[in-house]
């Protein structure tokens, strides 16, 4: 079995610091790896994996910015395509933009929706509905237009998160700095409940930054910029909570996964895939507000830490996606032939 495994270029596979999409295809293509098959990495040139790397790109484009995304995006994919018949099968990673390529070559191509960015994408997903094959990161992030084969959660390196039965005593905020992922709500809840937050991730709307955390710096709100591997262990391993009050209907969430796997609770709104993830009560606590979200930080004690990590060994390893892919890659080439 010879895969092509596409993945985005605008950071390195794997991360260096902020980049999920990247990081999940690492985690695969190396699961991948260890078992023998035979993967071609299409990465930048800059990227790091047991597989065989195939590069155009010298250099994530969010890093260097003299590089043209839509240029580079391009020579990427098409690389890829004109190289289509030396694979069995295609697994994209690159959102909708490679299914454009699908129609020119037999090899099947799966690909994995890692979110609709916008409905405004959703023509392209239709076009190549059941000429291509779609799995979804979650249930609730299923298109009713669409037809899946399946849903395959994410997996995570079980052994880069160090599982600590004593936390800390602050609240932890990791994800981008935006509306969506709710650092304002963060803030107000630990405003509200006089605990320390610590918050990381990448700033990716500066006004918004400006005007609901940065006024708050220096008391019990801290920003500690983009956390790498370590620092991102540290964080989450020793924070009393995760918070995750979310505004919008999240695909899937792999901070609410490696918070668990350090033994980290998580407290989120309800939405998207976040019931799909915590079980109320028993590894984090589902909530509608942050009145709610203050509720369950005072009652973190009914959760026992090595639960978090039990959950995240049984159904969010890096193996057992690995696994499920591998299901899904057979189902999917025996039908060609």
């Amino acid at each position: 079995m010879k895969i092509a495994m596409l993945s985005p270029i605008a950071w390195r596979t794997p991360p260096l610091g902020y980049g999920p999409w990247e990081r999940v295809v690492s985690l695969l293509t190396e699961g991948l790896a260890v078992r023998g098959i035979d993967v071609t990495l299409f990465a930048t040139a800059d990227s790091v994996t047991q597989a065989k790397l195939h590069a155009i790109a010298p250099r994530p484009y969010e890093e260097d910015k003299t590089l043209d995304p839509k240029v580079w995006e391009c020579l990427h994919i098409s690389e890829l395509f004109e190289r289509a018949g030396d694979f069995d099968l295609i697994h994209n990673n690159f959102d909708f933009l490679p299914l454009t390529y699908s129609g020119l070559t037999d090899t099947p191509v799966l690909t994995t929706i890692h979110g609709f960015s916008s409905p405004k994408i959703l023509p392209v997903y239709r076009k190549y509905n059941r000429k291509t094959y779609y799995v979804s990161i979650s249930n609730a992030d299923r298109s009713p237009e669409l037809d899946y084969i399946d849903t395959i959660y994410h997996g995570i390196d079980l052994e880069n998160f160090t599982f600590q039965e004593t936390p800390g005593d602050y609240l932890l905020f990791f994800g981008r700095i935006h509306h969506d992922k709710g650092a304002a709500e963060a803030v107000q809840i630990a405003r509200q409940t006089g605990m320390r937050l610590i918050l990381a991730g990448v700033i990716q709307d500066r006004d918004y930054y400006s005007s609901v955390v940065e006024p708050h710096l220096g008391g019990v709100v801290s920003y500690v910029g983009v956390a790498g591997p370590e620092l991102r262990n540290e964080l989450l391993g020793g924070a009393r909570v995760l918070l995750h009050p979310i505004n919008f209907n999240e695909p899937f969430g792999l901070s609410v996964v490696e918070a668990g796997a350090c033994g980290t609770p998580v407290v989120a709104f309800s939405r998207g895939s976040m019931p799909e993830i915590i079980e109320n009560g028993v590894n984090g606590f589902l909530v509608s507000d942050v009145s709610s979200a203050i509720e369950a930080v005072r009652s973190l004690d009914a959760i026992s830490r090595r639960k978090c990590r039990k959950i995240v060994e049984e159904r969010f390893s890096r193996e057992r996606m690995a696994d499920d892919y591998l299901r899904v890659y057979h189902q999917i080439i025996d039908k060609k032939v």
